[in-house]
């Protein structure tokens, strides 16, 4: 499941009909914040990310809409490809993954490569 927040934006002329635009189209966003300057904050969700681009293209096209931009995005599957990643790394010291060492014994002395414990 992939969550982006799309910041729109719309002259303050139009804020109104955009909002209401965007609120009725439910299955393409969540309206989250508006302000007096036409900055309208929506959330989009899809089980991929050539879904949300697919909304975040309808969100672009609305009447009225100057700009529809992602300003942050989440990616379960990239997480937990990354974690995996991470987690199952050859050049990780074991010491580091050791859970009966106490990060206070571990002695840092400049080389993470080193299993140094007091």
């Amino acid at each position: 499941m992939n969550v982006s927040s799309i910041i729109v934006q719309t002259a303050p002329s139009y804020k109104e009909a955009v909002l209401k635009n965007l609120e009725e189209r439910k299955e393409i966003c969540d309206v989250f914040y508006h302000d007096e300057k036409g900055r309208i904050i929506v959330t989009i969700e899809g089980k991929n990310i050539e879904e949300e681009i697919r909304k975040l293209n309808i969100l672009q096209k609305i009447p009225n809409v100057i700009a529809a931009d992602m300003v942050y995005a989440y990616s379960e599957e990239e997480l937990d490809a990354d974690q995996n990643a991470f987690l199952f790394r050859d050049d990780i010291p074991p010491i580091l993954n050791n859970d009966d060492i106490k990060a206070e014994d571990i002695v840092y002395q400049g080389h993470l490569k080193k299993d140094t414990c007091k």
